[in-house]
Protein backbone atom coordinates (compact mmCIF):
# COMPACT_ATOMS: atom_id res chain seq x y z
CA UNK A 1 0.00 0.00 0.00
CA UNK A 2 1.07 3.58 -0.60
CA UNK A 3 1.30 6.25 2.07
CA UNK A 4 -0.86 9.01 0.63
CA UNK A 5 0.99 12.13 1.81
CA UNK A 6 -1.68 14.80 2.08
CA UNK A 7 -4.98 13.97 3.72
CA UNK A 8 -7.75 14.03 1.17
CA UNK A 9 -10.32 16.79 1.65
CA UNK A 10 -13.06 14.20 1.98
CA UNK A 11 -13.07 10.50 2.71
CA UNK A 12 -15.77 8.59 0.92
CA UNK A 13 -16.20 4.93 1.72
CA UNK A 14 -14.39 2.41 -0.43
CA UNK A 15 -16.67 1.38 -3.26
CA UNK A 16 -19.52 3.71 -2.41
CA UNK A 17 -22.35 3.44 0.09
CA UNK A 18 -24.12 0.17 0.77
CA UNK A 19 -27.65 0.05 2.00
CA UNK A 20 -27.91 -1.53 5.43
CA UNK A 21 -29.92 -4.61 6.21
CA UNK A 22 -31.98 -4.99 9.37
CA UNK A 23 -29.14 -6.32 11.55
CA UNK A 24 -29.50 -5.53 15.23
CA UNK A 25 -26.81 -3.38 16.86
CA UNK A 26 -25.85 -2.32 20.37
CA UNK A 27 -23.06 0.03 21.39
CA UNK A 28 -20.90 -0.10 24.52
CA UNK A 29 -19.49 3.24 25.66
CA UNK A 30 -17.43 3.88 28.78
CA UNK A 31 -17.42 6.51 31.47
CA UNK A 32 -13.71 6.79 30.65
CA UNK A 33 -10.85 5.07 28.88
CA UNK A 34 -9.79 1.56 29.91
CA UNK A 35 -13.04 0.63 31.69
CA UNK A 36 -12.98 -2.81 30.03
CA UNK A 37 -15.15 -2.22 26.95
CA UNK A 38 -12.91 -4.27 24.66
CA UNK A 39 -13.03 -7.40 26.82
CA UNK A 40 -16.79 -7.06 27.38
CA UNK A 41 -17.47 -6.73 23.65
CA UNK A 42 -15.18 -9.69 22.93
CA UNK A 43 -16.93 -11.76 25.60
CA UNK A 44 -20.41 -10.89 24.38
CA UNK A 45 -19.29 -11.57 20.78
CA UNK A 46 -18.20 -15.07 21.76
CA UNK A 47 -21.40 -15.57 23.77
CA UNK A 48 -23.51 -14.59 20.75
CA UNK A 49 -21.45 -16.82 18.46
CA UNK A 50 -21.92 -19.72 20.87
CA UNK A 51 -25.66 -19.08 20.64
CA UNK A 52 -25.47 -19.56 16.87
CA UNK A 53 -25.75 -15.89 15.86
CA UNK A 54 -23.74 -14.25 13.12
CA UNK A 55 -22.19 -11.51 15.25
CA UNK A 56 -19.66 -8.89 14.19
CA UNK A 57 -17.63 -6.28 16.11
CA UNK A 58 -17.36 -2.65 15.09
CA UNK A 59 -15.38 0.30 16.42
CA UNK A 60 -15.74 3.54 14.46
CA UNK A 61 -12.48 5.04 15.68
CA UNK A 62 -9.58 3.50 17.57
CA UNK A 63 -6.34 5.06 18.78
CA UNK A 64 -3.61 2.48 19.23
CA UNK A 65 -0.18 1.46 18.00
CA UNK A 66 -1.20 -2.16 18.52
CA UNK A 67 -2.41 -2.90 15.00
CA UNK A 68 -3.35 -6.07 13.15
CA UNK A 69 -3.61 -6.94 9.47
CA UNK A 70 -7.18 -7.71 8.40
CA UNK A 71 -7.90 -10.64 6.11
CA UNK A 72 -9.10 -8.27 3.37
CA UNK A 73 -5.88 -6.25 3.60
CA UNK A 74 -5.04 -3.16 5.61
CA UNK A 75 -4.63 -2.21 9.24
CA UNK A 76 -7.15 -2.30 12.06
CA UNK A 77 -6.84 -2.08 15.82
CA UNK A 78 -5.62 -5.26 17.48
CA UNK A 79 -8.69 -5.15 19.72
CA UNK A 80 -11.05 -5.55 16.75
CA UNK A 81 -8.91 -8.42 15.46
CA UNK A 82 -9.43 -10.12 18.84
CA UNK A 83 -13.17 -9.40 18.76
CA UNK A 84 -13.40 -10.92 15.27
CA UNK A 85 -11.65 -13.98 16.66
CA UNK A 86 -14.29 -14.09 19.37
CA UNK A 87 -16.96 -14.03 16.64
CA UNK A 88 -15.14 -16.87 14.83
CA UNK A 89 -14.99 -14.76 11.69
CA UNK A 90 -12.11 -13.27 9.67
CA UNK A 91 -11.13 -9.73 10.66
CA UNK A 92 -12.09 -7.00 8.17
CA UNK A 93 -10.90 -3.43 7.68
CA UNK A 94 -14.55 -2.39 8.00
CA UNK A 95 -14.65 -3.50 11.65
CA UNK A 96 -12.44 -0.49 12.51
CA UNK A 97 -12.66 2.07 9.69
CA UNK A 98 -10.62 4.79 11.41
CA UNK A 99 -7.37 3.92 13.21
CA UNK A 100 -5.13 6.60 14.70
CA UNK A 101 -1.52 5.57 15.35
CA UNK A 102 0.25 8.12 17.59
CA UNK A 103 3.65 9.26 16.27
CA UNK A 104 4.29 12.16 18.65
CA UNK A 105 2.73 13.89 21.63
CA UNK A 106 0.47 15.91 19.32
CA UNK A 107 0.15 13.99 16.04
CA UNK A 108 -0.95 10.63 14.67
CA UNK A 109 -0.89 8.66 11.46
CA UNK A 110 -4.45 8.37 10.12
CA UNK A 111 -5.53 5.00 8.71
CA UNK A 112 -8.92 4.96 6.95
CA UNK A 113 -10.51 1.65 5.91
CA UNK A 114 -7.16 -0.05 6.23
CA UNK A 115 -5.04 2.44 4.27
CA UNK A 116 -2.70 5.16 5.49
CA UNK A 117 -4.10 8.55 4.41
CA UNK A 118 -1.49 10.81 6.00
CA UNK A 119 -0.76 12.44 9.34
CA UNK A 120 -2.72 14.91 11.41
CA UNK A 121 -2.08 16.91 14.55
CA UNK A 122 -4.71 16.82 17.28
CA UNK A 123 -6.37 20.13 16.40
CA UNK A 124 -6.29 19.34 12.69
CA UNK A 125 -7.88 15.97 13.33
CA UNK A 126 -10.77 17.58 15.20
CA UNK A 127 -11.55 19.52 12.03
CA UNK A 128 -11.13 16.37 9.93
CA UNK A 129 -13.47 14.10 11.91
CA UNK A 130 -16.76 15.11 10.30
CA UNK A 131 -15.28 14.26 6.88
CA UNK A 132 -14.52 10.73 8.09
CA UNK A 133 -18.14 9.95 8.94
CA UNK A 134 -18.84 8.80 5.36
CA UNK A 135 -16.21 6.07 5.67
CA UNK A 136 -17.52 5.09 9.11
CA UNK A 137 -21.14 4.74 7.99
CA UNK A 138 -20.08 2.92 4.83
CA UNK A 139 -18.06 0.39 6.84
CA UNK A 140 -20.84 -0.03 9.40
CA UNK A 141 -23.31 -0.78 6.63
CA UNK A 142 -20.94 -3.36 5.16
CA UNK A 143 -20.45 -5.07 8.49
CA UNK A 144 -24.20 -5.04 9.11
CA UNK A 145 -25.05 -6.75 5.81
CA UNK A 146 -23.44 -10.02 6.96
CA UNK A 147 -24.58 -10.02 10.60
CA UNK A 148 -27.53 -10.85 12.81
CA UNK A 149 -26.01 -8.68 15.53
CA UNK A 150 -23.33 -5.97 15.54
CA UNK A 151 -21.67 -5.07 18.85
CA UNK A 152 -20.11 -1.62 18.69
CA UNK A 153 -17.35 -0.33 20.94
CA UNK A 154 -16.94 3.36 21.68
CA UNK A 155 -13.66 5.15 22.42
CA UNK A 156 -12.80 7.19 25.47
CA UNK A 157 -15.95 8.68 26.97
CA UNK A 158 -19.11 10.38 25.64
CA UNK A 159 -18.75 12.85 28.51
CA UNK A 160 -15.82 14.51 26.72
CA UNK A 161 -18.23 17.15 25.46
CA UNK A 162 -15.35 19.34 24.30
CA UNK A 163 -14.87 16.74 21.54
CA UNK A 164 -18.56 16.28 20.73
CA UNK A 165 -18.65 18.46 17.61
CA UNK A 166 -18.11 16.18 14.62
CA UNK A 167 -17.73 13.14 16.86
CA UNK A 168 -17.52 9.76 15.11
CA UNK A 169 -16.37 7.60 18.04
CA UNK A 170 -19.23 7.77 20.54
CA UNK A 171 -22.52 9.67 20.53
CA UNK A 172 -21.91 11.19 17.12
CA UNK A 173 -21.98 7.69 15.67
CA UNK A 174 -24.76 6.38 17.96
CA UNK A 175 -27.16 9.22 17.14
CA UNK A 176 -26.36 9.11 13.44
CA UNK A 177 -26.80 5.33 13.15
CA UNK A 178 -29.63 5.07 15.68
CA UNK A 179 -27.78 2.52 17.80
CA UNK A 180 -28.76 2.28 21.49
CA UNK A 181 -25.97 2.54 24.06
CA UNK A 182 -25.00 0.66 27.21
CA UNK A 183 -22.73 2.73 29.45
CA UNK A 184 -19.88 0.85 31.18
CA UNK A 185 -18.44 2.02 34.49
CA UNK A 186 -15.26 0.68 36.10
CA UNK A 187 -15.77 0.21 39.83
CA UNK A 188 -12.20 -0.97 40.41
CA UNK A 189 -10.78 2.52 39.85
CA UNK A 190 -13.25 4.10 42.29
CA UNK A 191 -15.85 6.82 41.84
CA UNK A 192 -18.12 4.73 39.63
CA UNK A 193 -21.34 6.29 40.97
CA UNK A 194 -20.06 9.81 40.31
CA UNK A 195 -18.79 8.85 36.85
CA UNK A 196 -22.13 7.42 35.74
CA UNK A 197 -24.25 10.16 37.32
CA UNK A 198 -21.81 12.79 36.01
CA UNK A 199 -22.11 11.39 32.50
CA UNK A 200 -25.91 11.62 32.74
CA UNK A 201 -25.69 15.19 33.99
CA UNK A 202 -23.26 16.48 31.40
CA UNK A 203 -24.70 14.89 28.26
CA UNK A 204 -27.10 16.90 26.12
CA UNK A 205 -30.63 15.52 26.06
CA UNK A 206 -30.37 13.90 22.62
CA UNK A 207 -27.26 11.98 23.61
CA UNK A 208 -28.63 11.06 27.03
CA UNK A 209 -31.70 9.55 25.37
CA UNK A 210 -29.51 7.06 23.49
CA UNK A 211 -28.37 5.38 26.73
CA UNK A 212 -30.59 2.44 27.62
CA UNK A 213 -28.82 1.60 30.88
CA UNK A 214 -25.45 0.67 32.30
CA UNK A 215 -23.12 -2.12 33.38
CA UNK A 216 -20.79 -2.07 36.36
CA UNK A 217 -17.48 -3.69 35.43
CA UNK A 218 -14.48 -5.17 37.33
CA UNK A 219 -16.27 -5.74 40.63
CA UNK A 220 -14.42 -7.62 43.39
CA UNK A 221 -16.16 -9.21 46.35
CA UNK A 222 -19.81 -9.49 47.41
CA UNK A 223 -22.00 -7.96 44.69
CA UNK A 224 -24.85 -7.36 47.16
CA UNK A 225 -22.72 -4.69 48.82
CA UNK A 226 -23.36 -2.51 45.79
CA UNK A 227 -27.17 -2.74 45.95
CA UNK A 228 -27.42 0.72 47.49
CA UNK A 229 -25.10 2.08 44.82
CA UNK A 230 -27.40 0.78 42.11
CA UNK A 231 -30.40 2.37 43.82
CA UNK A 232 -28.56 5.69 44.06
CA UNK A 233 -27.60 5.69 40.38
CA UNK A 234 -31.17 4.90 39.36
CA UNK A 235 -32.56 7.68 41.51
CA UNK A 236 -30.22 10.21 39.90
CA UNK A 237 -30.44 9.00 36.31
CA UNK A 238 -33.46 6.74 35.87
CA UNK A 239 -31.19 4.28 34.05
CA UNK A 240 -31.52 0.58 34.85
CA UNK A 241 -28.50 -1.53 35.76
CA UNK A 242 -28.09 -4.48 33.38
CA UNK A 243 -25.67 -6.27 35.65
CA UNK A 244 -22.52 -6.22 37.73
CA UNK A 245 -19.58 -7.91 36.01
CA UNK A 246 -16.89 -9.35 38.27
CA UNK A 247 -13.16 -9.12 37.70
CA UNK A 248 -12.70 -11.52 34.79
CA UNK A 249 -9.47 -13.38 35.55
CA UNK A 250 -9.40 -15.05 32.13
CA UNK A 251 -9.00 -11.61 30.51
CA UNK A 252 -5.34 -11.67 31.55
CA UNK A 253 -4.79 -14.40 28.95
CA UNK A 254 -6.05 -12.25 26.07
CA UNK A 255 -3.71 -10.17 23.88
CA UNK A 256 -2.89 -6.75 25.28
CA UNK A 257 -5.04 -4.01 23.76
CA UNK A 258 -3.12 -0.74 23.77
CA UNK A 259 -0.57 1.37 25.60
CA UNK A 260 -2.92 2.07 28.53
CA UNK A 261 -2.48 -1.58 29.52
CA UNK A 262 1.31 -1.14 29.64
CA UNK A 263 0.99 1.20 32.59
CA UNK A 264 -0.48 -1.61 34.70
CA UNK A 265 1.65 -4.54 33.57
CA UNK A 266 3.23 -6.05 36.64
CA UNK A 267 6.69 -7.56 36.76
CA UNK A 268 6.45 -11.14 35.55
CA UNK A 269 6.59 -14.06 37.95
CA UNK A 270 10.04 -15.51 38.66
CA UNK A 271 11.16 -17.95 35.97
CA UNK A 272 14.12 -19.82 34.61
CA UNK A 273 14.58 -17.24 31.83
CA UNK A 274 14.25 -13.49 32.33
CA UNK A 275 13.21 -11.62 29.18
CA UNK A 276 13.51 -7.83 29.30
CA UNK A 277 11.56 -5.47 27.01
CA UNK A 278 12.32 -1.74 27.19
CA UNK A 279 9.14 0.33 27.04
CA UNK A 280 9.83 2.87 24.31
CA UNK A 281 7.80 6.07 23.97
CA UNK A 282 6.16 4.91 20.72
CA UNK A 283 6.17 1.18 21.40
CA UNK A 284 4.00 -0.71 18.91
CA UNK A 285 2.46 -4.17 18.84
CA UNK A 286 3.70 -5.10 22.29
CA UNK A 287 1.18 -7.94 22.32
CA UNK A 288 4.00 -9.75 20.48
CA UNK A 289 5.21 -10.67 23.96
CA UNK A 290 2.01 -12.18 25.36
CA UNK A 291 2.98 -15.75 24.37
CA UNK A 292 6.26 -15.41 26.26
CA UNK A 293 4.46 -14.07 29.31
CA UNK A 294 2.16 -17.12 29.22
CA UNK A 295 5.13 -19.52 29.46
CA UNK A 296 5.54 -20.85 33.03
CA UNK A 297 9.35 -20.75 32.92
CA UNK A 298 9.64 -17.21 31.55
CA UNK A 299 9.81 -14.02 33.62
CA UNK A 300 8.81 -11.17 31.29
CA UNK A 301 9.92 -7.74 32.50
CA UNK A 302 8.70 -4.54 30.84
CA UNK A 303 11.42 -2.03 31.73
CA UNK A 304 10.01 1.43 32.37
CA UNK A 305 11.78 4.73 31.68
CA UNK A 306 14.20 5.49 34.49
CA UNK A 307 14.96 1.83 35.13
CA UNK A 308 18.07 0.01 33.85
CA UNK A 309 17.82 -3.14 31.78
CA UNK A 310 18.23 -5.99 34.31
CA UNK A 311 21.74 -7.42 34.21
CA UNK A 312 20.43 -10.92 34.93
CA UNK A 313 18.24 -11.03 31.79
CA UNK A 314 19.08 -13.84 29.40
CA UNK A 315 17.24 -12.21 26.49
CA UNK A 316 16.47 -8.58 25.66
CA UNK A 317 13.85 -7.93 22.97
CA UNK A 318 13.57 -4.53 21.30
CA UNK A 319 9.91 -4.08 20.37
CA UNK A 320 8.26 -2.48 17.38
CA UNK A 321 8.04 1.30 17.22
CA UNK A 322 5.78 3.80 15.47
CA UNK A 323 8.67 6.26 15.23
CA UNK A 324 12.01 4.47 15.06
CA UNK A 325 14.31 7.51 15.06
CA UNK A 326 12.45 9.17 17.95
CA UNK A 327 12.56 5.96 19.97
CA UNK A 328 16.27 5.53 19.25
CA UNK A 329 16.84 8.91 20.85
CA UNK A 330 14.61 7.90 23.77
CA UNK A 331 16.51 4.62 24.17
CA UNK A 332 19.81 6.49 24.39
CA UNK A 333 18.34 9.06 26.79
CA UNK A 334 17.43 6.20 29.15
CA UNK A 335 20.94 4.74 28.92
CA UNK A 336 19.58 1.51 27.50
CA UNK A 337 22.11 1.61 24.65
CA UNK A 338 24.91 1.16 27.18
CA UNK A 339 22.92 -1.55 28.97
CA UNK A 340 22.51 -3.43 25.67
CA UNK A 341 26.24 -3.30 24.93
CA UNK A 342 26.99 -4.62 28.42
CA UNK A 343 24.36 -7.33 28.02
CA UNK A 344 25.95 -8.41 24.72
CA UNK A 345 29.43 -8.49 26.27
CA UNK A 346 28.13 -10.78 29.01
CA UNK A 347 26.99 -13.21 26.33
CA UNK A 348 23.32 -12.18 26.46
CA UNK A 349 21.00 -12.57 23.48
CA UNK A 350 19.17 -9.70 21.75
CA UNK A 351 16.23 -9.89 19.31
CA UNK A 352 14.73 -6.90 17.51
CA UNK A 353 11.26 -6.93 16.00
CA UNK A 354 10.36 -4.50 13.21
CA UNK A 355 11.39 -1.04 14.50
CA UNK A 356 13.53 -2.74 17.13
CA UNK A 357 15.30 -4.62 14.34
CA UNK A 358 15.97 -1.34 12.53
CA UNK A 359 17.47 0.20 15.69
CA UNK A 360 20.00 -2.63 16.00
CA UNK A 361 21.69 -1.59 12.73
CA UNK A 362 24.34 1.03 11.99
CA UNK A 363 22.02 3.71 10.61
CA UNK A 364 18.36 4.58 10.15
CA UNK A 365 17.41 7.12 7.47
CA UNK A 366 14.01 8.75 6.97
CA UNK A 367 14.69 11.36 4.26
CA UNK A 368 11.00 12.24 3.82
CA UNK A 369 10.37 12.38 7.61
CA UNK A 370 7.56 9.85 7.17
CA UNK A 371 7.59 8.93 10.85
CA UNK A 372 7.96 12.51 12.06
CA UNK A 373 11.05 11.95 14.20
CA UNK A 374 13.99 13.36 12.23
CA UNK A 375 15.65 12.31 9.00
CA UNK A 376 18.68 10.29 10.13
CA UNK A 377 20.09 8.64 13.22
CA UNK A 378 23.02 6.46 14.14
CA UNK A 379 21.83 3.00 15.13
CA UNK A 380 23.06 0.80 17.94
CA UNK A 381 25.59 -0.91 15.69
CA UNK A 382 24.88 -4.42 16.97
CA UNK A 383 23.92 -5.58 13.46
CA UNK A 384 25.80 -4.65 10.30
CA UNK A 385 22.79 -3.31 8.41
CA UNK A 386 21.28 0.03 7.40
CA UNK A 387 17.61 0.98 7.01
CA UNK A 388 15.96 3.63 4.85
CA UNK A 389 12.29 4.54 5.20
CA UNK A 390 10.26 4.80 2.00
CA UNK A 391 6.65 5.87 1.28
CA UNK A 392 5.46 2.37 0.41
CA UNK A 393 4.22 0.60 3.52
CA UNK A 394 4.25 -3.18 3.82
CA UNK A 395 1.02 -4.49 5.37
CA UNK A 396 0.26 -8.20 5.06
CA UNK A 397 -0.38 -11.45 6.88
CA UNK A 398 2.27 -13.99 6.08
CA UNK A 399 3.40 -17.57 6.53
CA UNK A 400 7.08 -17.81 7.34
CA UNK A 401 9.83 -20.08 8.57
CA UNK A 402 12.61 -19.71 11.10
CA UNK A 403 15.94 -19.80 9.24
CA UNK A 404 17.70 -20.60 12.51
CA UNK A 405 15.48 -23.43 13.77
CA UNK A 406 13.73 -24.59 10.59
CA UNK A 407 10.22 -24.45 12.11
CA UNK A 408 7.09 -22.78 10.65
CA UNK A 409 6.07 -19.29 11.72
CA UNK A 410 2.86 -17.35 11.21
CA UNK A 411 2.50 -13.61 11.65
CA UNK A 412 2.24 -10.29 9.87
CA UNK A 413 4.24 -7.33 8.60
CA UNK A 414 3.39 -3.68 9.24
CA UNK A 415 6.37 -1.46 8.50
CA UNK A 416 7.99 1.26 6.49
CA UNK A 417 11.55 0.86 5.29
CA UNK A 418 13.97 -1.65 3.81
CA UNK A 419 17.07 -2.97 5.55
CA UNK A 420 20.23 -4.21 3.88
CA UNK A 421 23.80 -5.03 4.81
CA UNK A 422 26.28 -7.87 5.33
CA UNK A 423 24.41 -9.42 8.28
CA UNK A 424 21.34 -9.88 6.06
CA UNK A 425 23.29 -12.76 4.50
CA UNK A 426 22.34 -14.60 7.71
CA UNK A 427 18.52 -14.09 7.72
CA UNK A 428 16.54 -14.72 10.88
CA UNK A 429 13.36 -15.70 9.03
CA UNK A 430 12.13 -16.67 5.58
CA UNK A 431 8.97 -14.81 4.58
CA UNK A 432 7.17 -16.49 1.68
CA UNK A 433 10.49 -18.07 0.73
CA UNK A 434 12.50 -14.83 0.71
CA UNK A 435 15.14 -14.01 3.35
CA UNK A 436 14.15 -11.52 6.04
CA UNK A 437 16.05 -10.01 8.90
CA UNK A 438 19.63 -10.52 9.96
CA UNK A 439 21.87 -12.24 12.50
CA UNK A 440 25.26 -11.21 13.86
CA UNK A 441 28.28 -13.47 13.22
CA UNK A 442 28.31 -14.57 16.88
CA UNK A 443 24.60 -15.47 16.76
CA UNK A 444 23.80 -13.35 19.81
CA UNK A 445 21.93 -10.57 17.98
CA UNK A 446 19.10 -11.07 15.50
CA UNK A 447 16.22 -9.11 14.03
CA UNK A 448 13.18 -9.57 11.82
CA UNK A 449 10.23 -7.63 10.40
CA UNK A 450 7.86 -10.46 11.41
CA UNK A 451 5.33 -9.60 14.12
CA UNK A 452 3.83 -12.61 15.92
CA UNK A 453 7.19 -14.39 16.05
CA UNK A 454 6.70 -15.70 19.59
CA UNK A 455 3.15 -16.86 18.85
CA UNK A 456 4.55 -19.89 17.02
CA UNK A 457 4.53 -22.70 19.56
CA UNK A 458 7.29 -24.62 17.76
CA UNK A 459 9.58 -21.59 17.49
CA UNK A 460 8.97 -20.57 21.09
CA UNK A 461 9.83 -24.10 22.25
CA UNK A 462 13.09 -24.06 20.24
CA UNK A 463 13.98 -20.61 21.57
CA UNK A 464 13.43 -21.71 25.17
CA UNK A 465 15.38 -24.92 24.54
CA UNK A 466 18.35 -22.81 23.40
CA UNK A 467 18.36 -21.38 26.94
CA UNK A 468 18.20 -24.87 28.43
CA UNK A 469 14.46 -24.77 29.17
CA UNK A 470 12.49 -27.89 28.31
CA UNK A 471 8.73 -28.09 27.99
CA UNK A 472 7.19 -25.69 25.51
CA UNK A 473 3.83 -27.45 25.83
CA UNK A 474 1.71 -24.31 25.69
CA UNK A 475 -0.65 -24.00 22.71
CA UNK A 476 -1.01 -20.23 22.82
CA UNK A 477 -3.77 -19.83 20.22
CA UNK A 478 -5.87 -22.54 21.87
CA UNK A 479 -5.36 -20.89 25.26
CA UNK A 480 -6.65 -17.53 23.95
CA UNK A 481 -9.67 -19.26 22.42
CA UNK A 482 -10.37 -21.06 25.70
CA UNK A 483 -10.12 -17.77 27.60
CA UNK A 484 -12.77 -16.24 25.32
CA UNK A 485 -15.09 -19.17 26.00
CA UNK A 486 -14.52 -18.82 29.76
CA UNK A 487 -15.31 -15.10 29.67
CA UNK A 488 -18.45 -15.75 27.60
CA UNK A 489 -19.63 -18.41 30.05
CA UNK A 490 -19.01 -16.08 33.01
CA UNK A 491 -20.94 -13.25 31.37
CA UNK A 492 -23.79 -15.61 30.51
CA UNK A 493 -23.97 -16.87 34.08
CA UNK A 494 -23.82 -13.52 35.87
CA UNK A 495 -25.23 -10.98 33.39
CA UNK A 496 -27.11 -12.97 30.78
CA UNK A 497 -27.62 -12.26 27.11
CA UNK A 498 -31.31 -12.03 26.21
CA UNK A 499 -31.57 -8.48 27.54
CA UNK A 500 -29.02 -7.43 24.92
CA UNK A 501 -31.12 -8.76 22.08
CA UNK A 502 -34.09 -6.94 23.50
CA UNK A 503 -32.18 -3.65 23.56
CA UNK A 504 -30.39 -3.97 20.24
CA UNK A 505 -31.87 -1.73 17.62
CA UNK A 506 -32.16 -2.33 13.89
CA UNK A 507 -29.55 -0.69 11.67
CA UNK A 508 -32.05 -0.30 8.84
CA UNK A 509 -33.02 3.23 7.88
Amino acid sequence: MVNKPPLQPFFAGRGGAIESTMARALMFQGTGSDVGKTVLVAGFCRLAANRGLKVRPFKPQNMSNNAAVAEDGGEIGRAQWLQALACRTPASIHMNPVLLKPQSETGSQVVVQGEVRGQARGRDYQALKPKLMAAVTDSFARVSTEADLVLVEGAGSPAEINLRAGDIANMGFATSAGVPVVLVGDIDRGGVIASIVGTHTILPERDRAMIAGYLINKFRGDVSLFDEGISAIESFTGWPCFGVVPWLKSAARLPAEDSVALERLARGKPGALKVAVPVLSRIANFDDFDPLEAEPDVELVFVRPGEPLPNDAGLVVLPGSKSTISDLADLRHQGWDRDLVAHHRRGGRIIGICGGYQMLGRKVSDPLALEGGGTEAEGLGLLDIETEMAPEKTVRNIEARSAEHGVPLSGYEIHLGLSHGPDCARPMTMLDGRPDGAMSPDGQVAGTYLHGLFGSDAYRARLLASFGITGGELNYAADVDAALDEIAAELDRLVGFDWMLGLAGSTGR
